[in-house]
């Protein structure tokens, strides 16, 4: 079977970008968790409530087919690692939604509150990996994050990571680049806090924690994204994390995967899979499914620093120019249209190319591709990653591949451009 970088040779983005939500709605079948409010049973007893758990047809897996078909015969382990956020926050009153303090709640009386129900649902165990706004973390930190995501999935089926809903969507791509583990990891969080007054306060109205947190375990015990990667879940909907992006400061639909859509939705017991992500499709050859961005290999010292410079009218290239004098190793332009730069922004990069800094082409436009790059310096098209999901890219890449900027160039075209291959089966790509 031809590995994903041959498919993509054979099959351009764009073509894909348009097929795949058709192709996989048509083949996808809906994932039905129905939760019930019977006492919870032993541990050891088959779950009634799993018992109609099904995958999507279209996946051809025997390793997702056999991780779906295995969670109705037991019940679950899910670990949910807290990371802080608003959906552990303390607002002043039951009726104030933005003014409140985050990381105030630990994640263990979190899900303790979600008891008994979500007890019938899984086995969950809690991590409190930090209890801060999701902004306040370092690369170092998001490094040991993978390293405690992936200890957890050892004995776990599922991981559910809890944080502030900022930069959600780059916790998200990261944990789906570096973790090597093809079980569910799950992102969630709030809008609003969950409690008033005192940590143990009453609840503020309309909090949306709670369902995001109970709806995230349920996802995760389910298997149904099994191979998926890392997804995030919030307002009963899940998307890619490579996709999906904040889309407003204070709407509870915040999160949008804007031309490609949603991956599935969560309503009350029924779990619905419109599409999948195209790794999925590599999901029986783990060496193939997985990354190369294993971060137990390499110490949080090797990531090197990367930033970002945005694009607009007569912009000057100081920025590019002090970041490279400040020995930055790469830098992800968030360019105008299809990632064009100012006339001094171009001069500034090219300089700094020349240097040796490694630059990926972005677009502030918040969709669509961008195309080129150069092939006589170090200048890669990012497609359409978003230019904050580029960066996490290109600091992997770099951090793996220092001096080769040819494989970081290979990287950041095909791990961070992924596509299905629509050419069928059997017919040898004629």
């Amino acid at each position: 079977m031809p590995s994903l970088q041959d498919r993509l040779l054979i099959s351009p983005r764009r073509l894909g970008a348009i097929l795949t939500p058709v192709i996989t709605a048509a083949v996808a079948a809906a994932v039905v968790l129905a939760v019930t409010a019977q006492p919870q049973p032993p541990a050891d007893a088959p779950l009634d409530h799993a018992l109609g758990v099904t995958g999507p047809e279209g996946i051809r897996s025997v390793a997702y087919t056999q991780a779906v078909a295995a969670a109705k015969t037991k019940k679950p382990k899910v670990t949910v690692i807290g990371t802080g956020g608003t959906i552990s926050g303390v607002a002043t009153s039951r009726s104030s939604f933005t003014n409140y303090q985050s990381g105030r709640i630990a994640i263990s009386d979190l899900v303790g509150q979600l008891q008994p129900e979500i007890g019938e649902v899984a086995d969950v165990t809690t991590v409190q990996f930090g209890n801060k706004g999701s902004g306040g973390y370092s690369m170092a930190e998001f490094h040991a994050l993978t390293l405690a995501v992936e200890s957890a999935l050892r004995t776990s089926d599922g991981v559910v990571v809890t944080s502030g809903t900022d930069t959600m969507e780059e916790f998200a791509y990261w944990l789906d680049l570096t973790v090597q583990s093809q079980k569910p990891v799950v992102l969630t969080g709030a809008m609003r806090p969950w409690a008033a007054g005192t940590p143990d306060g009453p609840q503020v109205i309309g909090a949306d924690g709670p369902a995001n947190l109970y709806n995230s375990i349920v996802l995760a015990a389910s298997q149904s994204t099994y191979c998926y990667g890392t997804v995030l879940m919030l307002g009963d909907e899940f998307h890619a994390a490579r996709d999906v992006t904040k889309t407003s400061t204070h709407r509870m639909d915040t999160f949008q995967s804007r031309e490609l859509g949603v991956l599935g939705w969560i309503d009350g017991p029924n779990i619905k899979v419109g599409r999948a992500p195209a790794r999925v499709d590599d999901c029986d050859s783990k060496k193939r499914w997985r990354t190369p961005f294993d971060l137990s290999q390499i110490p949080p010292t090797a990531l090197p620093r990367v930033e970002v410079v945005y694009g607009y009218q007569q912009a000057g290239g100081e920025a590019i120019t002090a970041f490279a004098a400040a020995g930055v190793k790469g830098i992800v332009t968030a360019g105008t249209g299809a990632g064009g730069l100012s006339s001094a922004q171009s001069s500034a990069r090219s300089a700094a190319a020349q240097s040796g800094v490694v630059f990926v082409t972005a677009s502030r436009t918040g969709s669509g591709s961008t195309y080129g790059g150069s092939s006589s310096l170090p200048i890669v098209a990012g497609d359409d990653l978003l230019p904050q999901k580029a960066r996490l890219l290109l600091l992997l890449s770099l951090a793996f591949s220092p001096t080769d900027t040819a494989k970081v160039r290979e990287w950041v075209t095909t791990l961070g451009n992924p596509e299905w291959d629509t050419t069928p089966r059997g017919t040898g790509g004629n």
